[in-house]
């Protein structure tokens, strides 16, 4: 029997394996979502003022290069407006960067635990992803060296890395990029920057100025406008001018746009923000620290814990969602099959997380 005609994918589409957001609860559920690494404090309340004002005006197109939010990420960060791409969530611009510098026969290289979007990106350009071994699930800089070769053209790296919240400090990324090929292009992924308390992280704005061959990512989705679908860029100008060759038009919505601004000179508000995350973090990674679960230390808005088998990782799942709380399990996309990922939420319900999981491993 002959094959139906009908269009086909491109060569590899269909072994892509589709991203897996975190779960949230039934809908009129009281459950609560510590699954996506969200805002612990909702969003500011000047960006929503500001996204209530851009709704009033949505017969008109926005600006089609995001030039009052990328003015505002100028101010706030010391940044060229020039140098700044903005997207659809950071999301629409690393596939940006993939469709641009990634082709068929070409290979990118990532940490193995890095984002799980970075191979899809990678394989639906048509190159090889190249999967590194990282060293207690913290991205190896000698390791991802030793993994180019003539058919690398792209690093992908996430920092502080989702979702196991390590980072590498500013000397280790400094040196990463030093290693590498002037073709080479290193994407540095500051997803959860605003979150970093370490002091020797940066966020590589120097690396970026200094050469031709980095850019840096960022996302407003983790400082509560997830809705809104806002991410940028900053990066070299011939960087910047390939990709806004082929970005659609109009890719960030008024709303978001003046949301995204307002939100980004709110520095009380994401100060605010950042306090709460490190407070709970912290306190959330020395309840948990125990005889059957290890919290490897983050720097994002999340920590990461890990049991002893998968079976005890999925009681724990299974504990927690019965009390109400909806965490994220990572074996299914990252392969971690024994840890949960759970994002830093309310003080009470970083207390609740923590009662459940106390409880549970007292009584195995």
């Amino acid at each position: 029997m002959s094959e139906p005609k009908r269009p086909i994918p491109q060569p590899g589409i269909l072994d892509i394996a589709p991203y897996l957001p975190g779960k949230s609860g039934a809908p009129g559920s009281q459950t609560i979502k510590l699954s996506a690494n969200e805002s612990p404090l909702g969003a500011s309340p000047k960006a929503l003022a500001a996204m209530h004002e851009g709704a009033a005006r949505l017969d008109v197109y926005p600006e089609g290069s995001s030039r009052v939010l990328r003015e505002a990420l100028g101010e706030v960060h010391g940044i060229d407006p020039n140098s700044i791409v903005c997207g659809n969530g950071s999301d629409d611009l690393l596939h940006l960067l993939a469709q641009t510098y990634l082709g068929g026969g070409d290979e990118a290289v990532m940490n193995r635990y890095g984002f799980s979007v970075y191979p899809i990106i990678t394989k639906a350009a048509g190159a090889t992803i190249v999967m590194v071994e990282e060293t207690d699930y913290r991205a190896d800089v000698d390791a991802l060296l030793a993994a180019v070769t003539p058919r690398t053209k792209v690093v992908w790296l996430a920092n502080p890395n989702n979702p196991t919240g390590t980072y590498l400090s500013a000397a280790e990324v400094r040196r990463l990029h030093a290693g590498l090929r002037p073709d080479i292009l290193l994407v540095v992924d500051n997803a959860y920057a605003e979150y970093v308390t370490a002091d020797d992280f940066e966020v590589g704005l120097d690396l970026v100025r200094a050469n031709d061959n980095v850019v840096m990512v960022r996302t407003f989705s983790k400082m509560g406008l997830a809705a809104a679908r806002i991410g940028w860029m900053v990066g070299p100008d011939h960087i910047v001018d390939a990709i806004n060759r082929i970005r659609g038009p109009f890719n960030v919505n008024l709303p978001a746009q003046m949301a995204g601004a307002a939100a980004t000179r709110d520095t009380e508000f994401n100060a605010r923000l950042k306090a709460h995350n490190a407070q709970w973090r912290d306190w959330l990674s020395a309840e948990l620290a125990g005889n059957r679960m290890r919290v490897v230390p983050s720097q994002a808005n999340f920590v990461m814990v890990l049991f002893d088998t998968s079976e005890t990782a999925s009681a724990a799942f299974a504990a927690l969602a019965a009390a109400g709380y909806i965490v994220r399990e990572i074996g299914a996309s990252y392969g971690i099959d024994n840890g949960l990922r759970i994002s830093i939420g309310s003080e009470d319900a970083m207390r609740g997380v923590a009662k459940v999981l106390k409880s549970m491993d007292q009584t195995q």
